[in-house]
């Protein structure tokens, strides 16, 4: 099942893309896809649904971020063996955590804006994962249980902002814009194996990521326990599980970074894709 939301900021209302590939109007059935449709049995509810007995949405629309009502917005970081490498960074003996703020959540198709003063701004395809249910140490052959779907996130970075402004990684991933999500949630039966997932971003028609799940370092599963240890995943958390290599910090024999006017296309296997263009902060 693929979830959605749609229409102008501040007023999307939640959709279903039917089996045609289609926009339904699911606003009769559920008031948004927020914390109370995320649950098993409002899921279930939802997926007995016919939808082509929906009302057809058969106007361009604007897709919004997949989920609302997010809490925590948790990013997984050098995740994968050989971004790590192409950053110089050795493999993590544990899934290192950052935070990205919820402000940075804009839909999938939304202009990523860089903030004054960026120099250094870089693109990151990532598997996100929506929490569905309350999570407190849980282990690994039961974390997936409490899924609720998974989407595409855009982990935008600012890299100078990231390394060298004496803090934590959040800095350079919390500007506005920096966390485009969607365009659909699709739920965990449909997505069935989240560690086989091939996904690419593109950037002004180039291809400059193309990367798999099965090359995580630490699994869906493993990342969600871990966080559990430490925390309750709510309804509507996100996590956001690392990105594959070919970032623009680690392109050689120079980085690469983002300017006005570019244009960035993600995929991963059945969530869709986003379509970004730059534009610089007034």
């Amino acid at each position: 099942m693929k979830l959605c939301r749609f229409g102008e900021p501040g007023e999307e209302r939640p959709g279903m893309i039917d089996h045609n590939g289609d926009l339904r109007d699911l606003s009769d059935e559920i008031a948004d896809i927020g914390h109370e449709a995320l649950t098993d049995l409002s899921l279930d509810i939802l997926s007995k649904l016919d939808p082509m007995k929906l009302p057809l949405i058969d106007h361009p629309v604007r897709y919004g971020p997949c989920v609302t009502g997010i809490g925590k917005f948790l990013c997984i970081g050098l995740n994968y063996s050989d971004h790590a490498a192409e950053t110089g960074a050795a493999i993590p003996e544990h899934p290192i955590l950052f935070h990205k703020a919820t402000s940075a959540v804009v839909g999938p198709n939304d202009d990523v804006v860089m903030p004054r003063g960026s120099t250094h701004t870089d693109w990151e395809v990532e598997l996100g994962v929506v929490i569905g249910k309350p999570c407190k140490y849980v282990t690994e052959e039961e974390a997936l249980d409490y899924v609720a779907g998974y989407c595409i996130v855009n982990d935008v970075s600012e890299r100078h902002f990231q390394t060298q402004l004496t803090g934590q990684w959040t800095k350079g991933k919390s500007c506005d814009t920096f966390g485009p999500i969607g365009p659909w949630l699709v739920t965990r039966d449909e997505v069935g194996d989240p560690q086989n997932l091939a996904m690419s971003c593109d950037v002004n028609g180039k291809r400059m990521q193309t990367g798999n799940t099965s090359t995580m370092i630490f699994t869906v599963a493993q990342c969600i326990s871990h966080l559990s240890q430490l925390m309750t995943l709510h309804p509507g958390d996100v996590i956001s599980t690392g990105t594959p290599p070919g970032v623009g910090m680690g392109m050689k024999p120079e980085p690469v970074y983002l300017k006005t006017g570019d244009v960035m296309e993600l995929a991963i296997d059945g969530l869709g894709t986003q379509r970004q263009e730059v534009r610089a902060d007034e």
